[in-house]
């Protein structure tokens, strides 16, 4: 959804810079036969004026930078208290995760608990 509504937008800026720039090119145009009128060179001025908007008017608008969408997969984590990640478990092994949380606090070792995690996909 979010991709349509920039190439939107990004439609919209490009027809409205198309427009300004078609507009500034008449009034160049219109002002170089008016200042060359009297000398009867008009042919030349309207030339060089549209080539001079021309160049103007080339100019794009810069294009936005196109996020990579990320897919991501989630893992559960069994982490001490200090947050240092000890072991990871797939998303479907949750038991083993909590058996195993449950195997580390065991003792004097500290507390030990499990939290989802979800890592990029390498392919």
């Amino acid at each position: 959804m979010a991709k349509k509504t920039a190439k939107k937008t990004a439609k919209k800026t490009v027809k409205k810079v198309a427009k300004t720039a078609a507009t500034a090119a008449k009034k160049a145009v219109k002002k170089a036969v008016k200042k060359k009128a009297a000398t009867g060179k008009e042919a030349p001025a309207k030339e060089q004026a549209v080539k001079k908007v021309a160049k103007k008017a080339a100019k794009r608008a810069p294009r936005k930078k196109v996020v990579k969408e990320v897919r991501l997969k989630a893992y559960w984590g069994v982490f001490n208290s200090s947050l240092k990640r000890l072991a990871v478990f797939e998303y479907a092994d949750k038991r083993a995760a909590e058996k195993k949380a449950k195997e580390l606090s065991g003792g004097s070792k500290g507390v030990h608990f499990i939290q989802l995690v979800k890592e990029p996909i390498t392919e």
